[in-house]
């Protein structure tokens, strides 16, 4: 087996499977094409499985998102944003500066306001993401 080689996460995601894979996915499209081809490819590991993004975080959310297959951890790598998490109270409004992380219960519709542009590392439930307008 040749030695791994690094990368970018900020341009090559990362899925996290059953029986502690790792797999990059240096091709990754925010498209609806690609998004039902990596869970078709990833479906075996259900609702364990991982998406491992970095993402820049320039502007506020325009939409609303959950994940029904489970939690997700939100961890702000630089500046700042205020995560929002529709619960059954109201809404929920923390703010996230670097270093700081977050959890989003399997379920909860959250969104996020940029106060400083940054960027966030995201750890997902690979399957059943849905997505509602802001």
């Amino acid at each position: 087996m040749p030695p791994p080689e690094k990368f970018e996460l900020s341009s090559t995601f990362v899925h996290l499977g059953l029986g502690s894979i790792a797999r990059e996915l240096p091709d990754f499209a925010w498209t609806e094409e690609y998004l039902e081809g990596y869970e078709r490819a990833t479906a075996g590991d259900g609702p364990e499985g991982r998406l491992v993004t970095m993402s820049p975080q320039a502007t506020t959310w325009t939409s609303w998102e959950r994940h029904p297959a489970g939690d997700e951890l939100v961890v702000q790598v630089d500046g700042r944003s205020i995560l929002i998490q529709d619960l059954d109270d109201g809404e929920h409004r923390l703010e996230l500066g670097p270093g700081e992380a977050v959890i989003n219960p399997k379920g909860v519709w959250h969104t996020a306001d940029v106060v400083e542009p940054g960027t966030a590392l995201f750890i997902t439930p690979g399957v059943g993401t849905e997505h509602r307008p802001r």
